[in-house]
């Protein structure tokens, strides 16, 4: 989601220096390949202790950097401590909920986010407050792929039998972080879609994407469709971009695999409505297709803000709220999908 305001910075500063730090590994590897990137920094804060970060961050320090951007929506108050540690000469960041009498000594200039438009949008909004208007009459999501990656996964295309084939791909994950995994359409109803595709979409390949937080869902899952899914060993987010790519759909919840159908143009993009679906998240394209989720109603703001808190309600509550999704109606939406032109 960052991608287009680094392009953006790198039009408008050709000979500037640009540098990425990211918290997660995955993260890292999105931006690995990047153009308009020097440099990508990663580490992982949450994991590490509080003297290893403050020594890494140290070492970001020199040079000092003229300008640093906390793009949307990072609206826990860590990253702005963390911005205020490298110190750049000038510290952009929204304005969110949970700021309070500090935010003013950590980041030097804010503009209120704004939930109607994507991150895309409102990460161009904080290069507007220091007077740099985009230039860039497109913005997209960048994924720099090598042709040796793309050359590995049609190799494993074929080994797994669908090249030349329309398939659909899942991602029955949803983060980890917070109480995130509570938003995971129920493991049974993906189980229940397989089944009922095997019937109504004959020759339509079902494929699982995900990493280690799936891999107890993909084993149950497997367990009880058993040939009915293939599950690629891809082992990195690039190696399972490369293969999504040729998908012809891919479903899931707001989650990275989205925004990866997204960045490699997957030509049916189906998301199920989960309590975190805000615009700013949504995928960046205009022809996605939404499942509406009934007890979500259109009304994610009521359950999910960007000010460091997790999902609003129980976690039987919040269970209840993606149970409410029916099979039949995720069924129909890819149908429609393998069926259109």
């Amino acid at each position: 989601m960052a991608t287009p305001v680094i392009h953006e910075l790198r039009s408008r500063f050709p000979k500037a220096r640009l540098e990425a730090l990211v918290l997660w590994p995955g993260a890292k590897e999105v931006l690995e390949g990047n153009p308009h990137l020097d440099a990508v920094h990663q580490h992982q804060f949450l994991l590490a202790s509080k003297w290893a970060s403050l020594r890494f961050v140290w070492g970001l320090r020199r040079p000092r950097a003229d300008l640093s951007l906390n793009v949307h929506p990072q609206g826990r108050r860590e990253y702005r401590a963390i911005a205020r540690l490298i110190g750049a000469r000038r510290r952009l960041s929204h304005a969110y909920e949970n700021q309070n009498w500090m935010d003013p000594w950590l980041v030097t200039d804010t503009v209120p986010q704004d939930y109607s438009v994507h991150c895309v949008q409102n990460n161009l909004n904080l290069l507007r407050r220091v007077g740099i208007e985009p230039t860039r009459t497109h913005h997209a999501y960048e994924l720099y792929l090598s042709a040796a990656e793309k050359e590995r996964a049609e190799g494993l295309l074929w080994q797994l039998g669908l090249a030349g084939k329309r398939w659909l791909g899942l991602h029955v994950g949803s983060g980890g972080t917070k109480n995130l995994a509570l938003r995971r359409w129920p493991v049974s109803r993906y189980v229940e879609l397989i089944r009922r595709a095997a019937l109504e979409l004959p020759g339509v390949p079902i494929v699982l994407f995900g990493g280690p937080g799936e891999r107890e869902a993909h084993s149950e899952i497997r367990a009880a469709a058993g040939d009915a899914v293939l599950e690629p060993k891809t082992g990195s987010l690039r190696a399972a971009a490369a293969v999504l790519s040729h998908a012809w759909a891919f479903l899931s919840v707001d989650t990275v695999f989205m925004h990866l159908a997204t960045a490699v143009r997957v030509p049916k993009q189906l998301v199920i409505e989960t309590p975190t679906l805000n615009p700013p998240v949504q995928p960046f394209r205009t022809d996605w297709i939404l499942i509406p989720n009934p007890a979500v109603g259109g009304r994610p703001l009521d359950f999910y803000r960007y000010d460091g808190r997790c999902i609003a309600g129980t976690d039987a509550a919040i269970q209840r709220i993606m149970e409410s999704v029916s099979v039949d109606s995720v069924m129909e939406a890819c149908r429609k999908a393998m069926t259109s032109s």
